[in-house]
């Protein structure tokens, strides 16, 4: 069973059967710029996908020829510090929920993602693109660094290849980007919606309760230094080997047998 559902500015299509999710940015004639109103309904829907047991994987895609040019400049011309801050807040939670929901989040890429439409999709915790992709942080040339951009892209290709993004704002192409580690794979532009989804169902396979409680255990740790991380990591897994799903697949492999997860009964 596949539902649809229309926000203004966001298309959301739910394939139960498949348990994977597709949240579409649709201002296909903005390139998808991320205006106030379309982070805040991105944020809305992530948060009701991620309390939904029937979703085990969400595909965040641009409409038209773009991912994402970054932030709606119509909006950032002429504001008050408050209203500035309503934009960067709203920012920095679409972000955060990105990385917040047990569920992971593949980026689909065409076109261009650019300042924080880049950030976008090197938040993702997987990227796929078409070869035509072009990604970078050009604010520079407007006056306006891409200092919110830099968190995510700094973490995801290393302070030398951030840097050249941020102070030169020249593009990279996609297969500069797969090599800096911004993308995981680089695909014709006819494969990226097959491989794309091919990619989700792979991750769909596995039991979502598992892959929740790797996602949050990977972001957790990232930040932290080894011992600490191994300390943390260490507690994770003794929790999780307790757990209904892993007593399961593993007598499933010792069995010789396909596993019955938890949530697929």
């Amino acid at each position: 069973m596949t539902t649809v559902v229309t926000h203004p500015t966001v298309l959301t299509e739910i394939d139960v059967e498949e348990r994977v999710a597709t949240v579409t940015l649709n201002r296909p004639e903005k390139r998808n710029a991320l205006s106030l109103a379309l982070m805040t309904e991105v944020v809305e829907v992530l948060r009701e996908i991620g309390a939904r047991k029937d979703v085990s994987v969400v595909i965040l895609a641009g409409a038209g020829p773009a991912f994402s040019a970054g932030h709606d400049l119509g909006e950032m011309t002429g504001r008050s510090m408050e209203e500035y801050r309503e934009i960067f807040d709203r920012c920095c939670e679409l972000m955060e929920t990105v990385q917040s929901i047990p569920q992971p989040v593949i980026a689909r890429v065409q076109g261009i993602a650019t300042a924080a439409g880049c950030q976008l999709a090197a938040t993702c915790d997987l990227v796929v693109a078409e070869e035509a992709a072009r990604f970078g942080t050009p604010g520079v040339k407007i006056g306006l660094f891409c200092s919110t951009p830099m968190v995510a892209v700094s973490r995801v290709v290393g302070q030398k290849r951030a840097m050249q993004l941020l102070l030169t704002g020249v593009p990279i192409d996609a297969a500069t980007a797969a090599d800096w580690g911004l993308v995981n794979e680089v695909v014709p532009a006819d494969r990226l919606e097959g491989r794309t989804r091919e990619l989700a169902l792979q991750i769909a396979a596995a039991s979502s309760v598992v892959t929740g409680i790797g996602k949050e255990a990977f972001y957790a740790q990232i930040s932290r230094d080894q011992r600490s991380a191994y300390e943390y990591t260490k507690t994770v897994m003794t929790m999780n080997a307790l757990a209904p799903d892993a007593q399961e697949g593993m007598c499933a492999f010792l069995e010789k047998r396909q596993p019955t997860w938890s949530d697929r009964t």
